[in-house]
């Protein structure tokens, strides 16, 4: 036996979108995979491991899945990111593997031909070949190998089918000895580039490449109109495509259409809240068991304090809610795998078209309830510039699962166990209004936006409808893990930085006050009968705090809007990210009795004259506050990024700020 060597192989995954790459990319790397930015631009860069041992060597394929592209012909942004990688030798891309669906080869076969001709080692993943087969379309792989030039591996990438054989081929990758562009149309004496050709066109100004890509499409369709007639026999009505056609007829009628994109919704919010429940009150609940685990295993003091009011009271505050936005993602996953997500752009396109935007605005307005910074960056896909900064511009209002905290902990004090109909939650159906409320004022901001940019570009509406498809649910898995573990982690660093300065922030303070109040808590903590006169201490003590300073000097702009001093903290420290607001209101009233959660010391809060903090007036106020807000540095950052423009950034601020702040200041004074 020779000994193993160790070989890194960088290999890019290409295909149209729709075609099963990413869950060939999953099938590779399962939760091997990191998400990163592409060099320059902030559009997601997937990348993975996996390895295979062939004879005796052990290989480490590194895997790359590029933005789907139908040929590159870049127009989109994601596109030109795809294009770039190819085209460029920065990506350092060792073998291509081109991912075709086996049920529509002839649109696939585009990309693949000139994926070829730059001269890559590749290899075809004909993926999606269960399709096929329930559909009868019979391909002629060692034909279509040996014209190609490359292997070609038929694959199931939902079911790891041929996964193996794949990886073995990505070993004997090879450069393709075919060619597939119009030769005749280049001087035979000169040696021809195609990458360094269809590089330079690429980029350049539309009216100086696009007579290249035509003629050189042209040529190319001309190839896979004979590719597919001699080695694809198919019938002439497709099973999939047929059955998705009769659904379609309910789900895109213009219509019953918009009704069934409604009851989908509703029933994902009623399952939020729903099933999310009991979760939520375990975590909860662990958590307070090890708040006083660790107060009194730990010595009295500054180091208890901190970790038991400061960092697990902070931390608890957002993860409780880990189950509610793990069950957004999963519906989410679960809407675009089966591919009801493009039906809802398609029934949306002409509602979007009246405000200003189209159908392609749709996708990052959905997936903008789960986070706005990503969606901000799905618009690339809009090429109308006008209607991408619109889309770009009103994107934030869509209520994003970072608000999912504040919106569940605000309306469970409003409606605490109330239901409708015996069985129906009535805390979801106010959640799914406060969606429908973000979503109504998006397209009213759209609307009016429209008016004001001026552009002469025309815009088109261009998407292709795939086959509805049960759901691969390890594939969602995976992409919820994914989702959830990055967000624990960028909001628990944010989350556990804040709750430690506001743990310091309200137990120290300057001042005479300040001392006395800490000095009586001290001899009157252990007693049982001056409970309620521990209780006015604390307040006093936070009152008198640095905390308590710097929310009294902000109160008075607040105060309009029914919110006091310590609401006010929470309205800062949250500018970071809005999750913050619990893991902060948590901080603040930890330093009140133990025992009951945030939600209690909420409901039973009062003021100075002895009435009830939190009323539905100050609740709805805290409700719309949140819902317009403009609360997240992440989201600012990509809106200069993807705008690069200082301007449109602060002017979303000033208008989500100044909305923010009209509405809650309305809501308060109505229902008072």
């Amino acid at each position: 036996m020779s000994p193993i060597k160790n070989n890194q192989i960088r290999v890019a995954l290409i295909g149209n979108p729709n075609a099963g790459k990413s869950s060939l990319f999953n099938a590779l790397t399962g939760l091997k995979q990191k998400t990163g930015n592409y060099a320059g631009v902030t559009v997601d860069k997937f990348e993975g491991q996996t390895q295979i041992r062939v004879s005796d060597q052990e290989f480490n394929l590194s895997i790359i899945d590029l933005p789907g592209i139908y040929s590159l012909n870049a127009k989109t942004m994601d596109e030109q990111v795809a294009c770039s990688a190819l085209l460029n030798d920065s990506e350092k891309i060792d073998t291509a593997v081109v991912v075709l669906d086996a049920s529509n080869l002839k649109r696939s076969l585009l990309i693949a031909t000139q994926v070829i001709d730059l001269k890559y080692k590749t290899v075809v993943a004909l993926n999606m070949m269960d399709e096929a087969e329930k559909q009868k379309i019979m391909i002629d792989i060692k034909g279509l190998e040996q014209t190609l030039g490359v292997e070609v591996v038929p694959i199931n990438s939902r079911d790891k089918v041929g996964i193996t054989n794949l990886k073995e081929a990505i070993i004997r990758a090879r450069q393709s000895n075919s060619f597939f562009y119009d030769i005749t149309a280049y001087n035979k004496a000169l040696p021809f580039n195609y990458r360094s050709t269809i590089s330079a066109n690429n980029f350049s100004d539309a009216k100086n490449n696009s007579e290249f890509f035509n003629k050189d499409q042209t040529y190319r369709f001309n190839t896979i109109n004979y590719l597919t007639a001699k080695y694809v026999n198919s019938p002439k009505k497709l099973l999939l495509q047929d059955i998705s056609s009769r659904i379609d007829k309910y789900v895109t009628h213009k219509f019953f259409g918009y009704l069934i994109l409604l009851i989908v919704l509703f029933l994902v919010f009623q399952f939020i809240f729903y099933v999310a429940e009991y979760p939520m009150s375990w975590i909860e609940s662990a958590f307070l068991q090890f708040q006083h685990f660790t107060a009194g295993i730990l010595p009295a003091g500054q180091l208890n304090d901190m970790l038991v009011n400061g960092v697990i009271a902070g931390i608890s505050g957002v993860v409780m809610f880990v189950p509610q936005i793990a069950l957004l993602f999963l519906f989410i996953g679960f809407l675009e795998d089966s591919g009801y997500m493009a039906r809802a752009s398609f029934i949306m396109d002409k509602l979007m078209r009246k405000f200003g935007l189209n159908g392609k605005s749709v996708i990052p307005l959905i997936s903008g309830t789960a986070c706005a910074v990503p969606s901000i960056m799905a618009t690339r896909t809009i090429s109308n510039y006008k209607e991408r900064l619109i889309t770009v511009f009103v994107l934030p209002l869509i209520s994003c699962s970072a608000r999912l905290p504040v919106y569940t902990l605000i309306i469970s004090l409003i409606y605490s166990g109330n239901s409708f109909f015996g069985i129906f939650n009535i805390k979801g159906l106010v959640l799914m209004a406060m969606y429908l409320i973000g979503f109504i004022v998006t397209l009213i901001a759209a609307f009016v936006l429209s008016k004001i940019i001026k552009t002469k570009e025309t815009s088109f509406f261009v998407m292709e409808m795939p086959v509805y498809r049960l759901p691969l649910l390890k594939n969602i898995g995976i992409m919820v893990v994914s989702k959830v573990k990055v967000f624990i982690v960028n909001a628990g660093k944010i989350i556990l930085a804040i709750s430690i300065i506001l743990w310091f922030l309200s137990s120290h303070g300057p001042g005479e006050k300040f001392t006395q109040a800490n000095s009586q808590i001290s001899q009157i903590k252990n007693s049982q009968t001056n409970k309620q006169e521990l209780k006015r201490l604390k307040i006093e003590q936070l009152e008198n705090s640095y905390v308590g300073i710097l929310g009294k000097w902000i109160e008075p702009v607040i105060k309009p809007m029914g919110f006091d001093w310590k609401i006010g903290i929470a309205l800062i420290t949250s500018f970071a990210a809005r999750e913050v607001f619990v893991g902060t209101m948590a901080t603040i009233y930890g330093t009140e009795e133990k025992g009951s959660g945030i939600k209690q010391k909420l409901a039973e809060e009062k003021d100075a004259n002895g009435k009830a903090v939190y009323t539905t007036a100050v609740c709805w106020a805290l409700l719309l506050f949140y819902a317009f807000a403009l609360q997240c540095m992440s989201t600012i950052a990509t809106v200069k990024r993807e705008t690069k423009s200082w301007k449109w950034t602060f002017l979303q601020l000033v208008f989500m700020t100044s909305l923010a702040y009209l509405s809650a200041f309305t809501a308060f004074h109505l229902l008072s």
